[in-house]
Formats: C-alpha cells, sequence, structure tokens
C-alpha cells in the first residue's frame, strides 16, 4: 500500500495508464490478425485498401511506445511486400 499522498497518485495515474496501454496493445493484436486474415482468405484487394489503416494503426502504437518503431516498420514492411509482390 502506498503510504505518502504522491504515491497513492501516482498508483491511480499507473492504473489509468495500464488500462490505456492494454487498449493500444489490443488494437495492435486486432489490426495483425485483420490483416492476417485477408493475406490468407487470397483477398488482395481488400488488403490493399486496409494497408493504409494497418500502417497507421501500427505507427500510433509505436509512437505511444507498446512496440518499437523497428518493429513496427519491420511487420509494415512484410506485410507489403505480401500484398505488392507479383
Amino acid at each position: 500500500m502506498p503510504n505518502t499522498k504522491s504515491a497513492i497518485r501516482r498508483v491511480r495515474r499507473v492504473k489509468k495508464q495500464t488500462h490505456i496501454n492494454r487498449i493500444r496493445k489490443s488494437k495492435y493484436k486486432n489490426a495483425i490478425k485483420q490483416m492476417e486474415l485477408l493475406l490468407k482468405g487470397k483477398e488482395k484487394e481488400k488488403a490493399k485498401k486496409y494497408f493504409s489503416k494497418f500502417q497507421s494503426i501500427l505507427m500510433q502504437v509505436a509512437k505511444s511506445g507498446i512496440i518499437s518503431r523497428n518493429t513496427a516498420a519491420r511487420k509494415i514492411s512484410r506485410t507489403s511486400k505480401k500484398i505488392f509482390s507479383k
């Protein structure tokens, strides 16, 4: 249990941050699952339309620190290679 006033406030703040981070992580995972479904289902046109939103979500999550920028860039790159190659 926190003893000082500042520690009590900090606990409150961490609780809010944890909640927000969970939402962001969930958003990220859902975006990846959605893209994988589109790619497995051979729906390249839908995947092309969804790609810009996918890219946006990944960069937002990377910006907030949920995943690293390099991880986001790598996932975007590999996905674009699958969609736009051939």
